[in-house]
């Protein structure tokens, strides 16, 4: 049992025919998409085949997703070329045999860094990309992916400099379309289009590249001014060490494998936990982990690029109703028999089809759904999201990588830094009540009970007593117990309980009761070992709200003046 790959374990013999269609279909979408992706990448068109082949089959092995589908990805690959492009390297450039052996050493070295994430249990990384910087990123690639797709679709040249440059470039350009090439790359839209709306169930991708390249190898379009892919060299990938890297360049392509191996984390994790999530299956992003960077390694050792968990393709695969890897090794077998035996007929297929393919693809990643609900739920977000877009394509996907790991950071310390802080009081049937901690506010008269919504630490510490001395001071009657409802704090660092020890302190200076309630044993034991629950005395502790409400009203010292 433990030779067979987690993935497949539990496999049904009635599961077999839906998975080898799932696959069929799969595959009939992934070729042309990632063909696609070499224009990201900028690498040999069959370099997208590569992706598909022994990534996904090595993933299916050593990954424990059923259903996660890895190959080439929009996101990684505009990653990879910006990171690639920023080295500045003499020779190293798109379409070169050099910069398709530093794509290759970049996969290596990622799967490298996915192999140390495994070994710490990193697979919480992800977890720390906000959904609201993750839906800005996507969309900032997807504005970038298809907006580099639009010199390809009117054919004309691409501009140089940054994003706004290069889409000037092109609006100035207009009086240069090839009406060809843009008929073809218009065509390509329509029918992907066409098909997605009124036959789903067939690939309108594959439906545009076999039509297409049908009508532009009889009407000989690359002798009428349409840019075609021309010879693509099928055969057996590659397999082996990219050739003329030394090991110097690793620390050159370091930066953008780290960039790769984090969104590889966050995209793969979130995509492989909500399927796992709807068909009732376990979730082990760390073992995933291990698939991703045996993929990532596969891919460095077979002639292409970094590849990543992709969700449009696990989306297909489950609406398909795949159940397991087994349809996904039945698209790398079809896509190995066609890079072996068919490549030959990608010859006469016009870019301008590529382009249209990518062009979808971007737009898929646009997220304005999930934009519209950050906007009308929660604004401060959607600015999070806005920002990340725009810096992903205005000023570049590596630099949206570390903004958004840094945003989602800051958020996560802002949420802390400002949590929801309350006054408790009760009402006649004895449920508590909740009021914001402001002057003014108190819980009985002479009694404030005081919840703060975050742990205590050293950076919120200080907050957390101004605003507790700021509902002391203000309170309309003199206060004689001050509780401390711990529901939502089950550490305090040693900043925060020499904090609070003050804190207890200055209570007792203005004969006040300093009282604890729900607190955990941990909490307990983290203040006995500051001594800070010597000061504050055991007699002062109450297991629930309401034992400390009856025990402020028995209290013969609350009542006096």
């Amino acid at each position: 049992m433990k030779l067979v790959p987690e993935s497949l374990r539990g496999y049904h013999s009635a599961w077999l025919t839906r998975d080898i269609i799932a696959g069929l279909t799969l595959a009939a979408v992934a070729i042309p998409e990632v063909m696609g992706y070499t224009s990201i990448a900028g690498t040999p068109i069959v370099t997208g085949l590569y992706t598909i082949i022994f990534p996904t089959l090595v993933f299916a092995l050593l990954g424990s997703s059923r259903l996660l589908v890895v190959g080439a990805d929009s996101a990684t690959a505009a990653v990879l070329a910006a990171g690639l492009t920023g080295l500045g390297i003499a020779g190293v450039t798109p379409g070169s045999s050099d910069w398709l052996a530093f794509t290759s050493l970049t996969a290596l070295v990622c799967g490298v860094l996915l192999i140390v994430a495994r070994l710490l249990r990193l697979g919480f990384v992800g977890d720390f990309l906000s959904a609201s910087v993750l839906i800005g990123f996507l969309t900032g690639v997807g504005i970038q992916v298809l907006s580099g797709q639009i010199p390809d679709i009117l054919g004309i040249p691409k501009g140089k400099g940054g994003w706004f440059e290069q889409q000037w470039h092109w609006i100035t350009s207009l009086s240069s379309v090839e009406l060809g090439t843009l008929a073809f790359g218009l065509s390509t839209i329509v029918i992907i289009q066409l098909f997605k709306r009124f036959i789903p169930v067939v690939p309108g991708a594959i439906v545009a590249v076999i039509l297409l390249t049908a009508i532009s190898a009889l009407t000989d379009a690359h002798t009428h001014g349409v840019a075609v892919v021309g010879a693509v060299k099928g055969g057996f990938p590659p397999l082996g060490l990219p050739s003329g890297i030394s090991w110097s360049d690793v620390t050159k392509v370091l930066p953008t494998a780290v960039s790769c191996a984090v969104l590889i984390i966050a995209q793969s994790a979130a995509t492989s936990r909500s399927f796992a999530f709807k068909h009732g299956d376990a979730v082990d992003i760390n073992r995933d982990i291990v698939g991703l960077s045996g993929a990532s390694l596969a891919a460095g050792l077979s002639g292409t690029f970094v590849v990543n968990g992709s969700p449009t393709k696990t989306q297909i695969l489950d609406e398909q109703k795949g159940r397991t890897q087994l349809a996904n090794l039945t698209m790398a077998a079809v896509a190995l028999v066609f890079t072996l035996f068919f490549t030959g007929l990608l010859a006469d297929m016009p870019k301008a089809v590529l382009a249209g393919i990518v062009f979808l693809i971007g737009v898929s990643l646009i997220d304005l759904p999930g934009l519209r609900l950050l906007w009308m739920r929660r604004r401060n977000e959607f600015v999070v999201a806005l920002i990340t877009t725009v810096t992903v394509f205005a000023v570049g996907v590596e630099q949206g990588i570390i903004l958004a790991v840094l945003l989602s950071l800051l958020d996560l310390v802002r949420r802390q830094y400002t949590p929801g802080d309350y006054v408790i009081g009760q009402d006649r049937a004895g449920e508590p009540t909740y009021q914001p901690a402001v002057p003014g506010a108190q819980s009985l008269p002479g009694l404030v009970v005081f919840r703060y919504d975050a742990e205590l630490f050293y950076a919120n510490a200080n907050r957390f007593a101004d605003d507790l001395e700021a509902v002391i001071s203000g309170a309309p009657d003199p206060v004689r117990w001050v509780v401390l409802d711990c529901g939502a704090i089950d550490d305090i660092d040693y900043s925060a309980g020499a904090t609070l020890a003050n804190l207890v302190k200055y209570c007792q200076a203005h004969s006040a009761r300093f009282v604890l309630v729900r607190p955990d044993t941990q909490l307990l034991a983290t203040l006995r070992s500051y001594q800070t629950l010597d000061a504050i005395g055991e007699d002062n502790i109450f297991p629930t709200l309401a034992e400390a409400f009856r025990a402020y009203r028995a209290d013969p010292a609350a009542s006096t003046p």
